[in-house]
């Protein structure tokens, strides 16, 4: 029986959600950075980790000055 990466325990058939080539309970698989929870197609990965797709995964690892607008938007070196 396959475990979830999230909580360590046994999923089931009927509870397993498949994504980023592992078995999650559905509430288990939620955006590391804001803990939404995550819907299949609405997900990105980086270093194995899941996040949704906007805005934390763009925010967070997208080109600089994306994703926030106002002041945060554009970064000056």
């Amino acid at each position: 029986m396959p475990k979830c990466p999230k909580c360590n325990k046994e999923v089931y058939f009927a509870e397993r959600v498949t994504a980023l080539g592992k078995d999650w309970h559905r509430p288990c698989l939620k955006c590391t950075k804001c803990n939404k929870v995550l819907q299949s197609g609405m997900m990105s990965q980086h270093d194995g980790m899941p996040y949704c797709s906007k805005p934390c995964y763009s925010a967070l690892f997208g080109p600089k000055g994306f994703g926030h607008g106002g002041t945060e938007s554009h970064k000056y070196n």
